[in-house]
């Protein structure tokens, strides 16, 4: 390959990764054909991409932005990227190792860190979506709020309760008085 056209796919990754934020990187080595397209295939109906690259063209195209995740490079590699979640990737990796037992997990690179092996995507995706962290948030918000009307509600809803109490209890006296009232006198 030409030093122009390794400078011209350089730029193209430079731009393809330009906004990607996480990354998992995977070894494809073993794996047929068929079976990677298959693996693509459910990777992209999930929002996610996969790109194979040279170790060094990678290691040039990301050296400014990406520069930790030179560990996760070593033989065949394949990035897996979306604009989904780093979780979500993570959770995808996941699923296809177990559908795909040859399918290496090199690891997962996010915010500055990486994430080696399989262990360090496991620990990812753990962690919650940014939908699932925002109903986090919303619920321990809306906590301190759902005990402020119980606190508030509940002695009105026992006054509510003794007084249902009350009236029930009388009504049961009234009710055999009133009977035998109406009774005695036919007798």
């Amino acid at each position: 390959m030409s030093r122009y056209v390794k400078s011209l796919i350089e730029k193209e990754l430079a731009n393809r990764f330009a906004n990607v934020e996480a990354l998992g990187v995977i070894s494809p080595h073993g794996i047929d054909a068929t079976r990677n397209n298959l693996i693509r295939r459910r990777l992209r109906q999930k929002g996610l991409r996969v790109t194979v690259v040279k170790n060094a063209l990678a290691r040039r195209a990301l050296a400014g932005k990406l520069k930790a995740i030179e560990r996760l490079l070593d033989g065949p590699s394949a990035f897996v990227y979306g604009n989904v979640s780093v979780s979500a990737i993570a959770r995808a990796l996941l699923e296809e190792k177990k559908a795909e037992e040859k399918l290496q997990l090199r690891g997962i690179y996010f915010d500055g860190e990486v994430y080696p092996g399989e262990d360090g995507v496991k620990t990812v995706s753990a962690l919650p979506t940014r939908e699932e962290a925002i109903g986090n948030i919303v619920a321990a918000l809306l906590g301190p709020g759902r005990r402020l009307a119980g606190a508030l509600l509940g002695p009105g809803r026992r006054l509510a309760g003794a007084i249902k109490a009350i009236e029930e209890k009388a009504s049961s006296k009234e009710q055999p008085a009133g009977e035998s009232a109406t009774s005695a006198p036919s007798a």
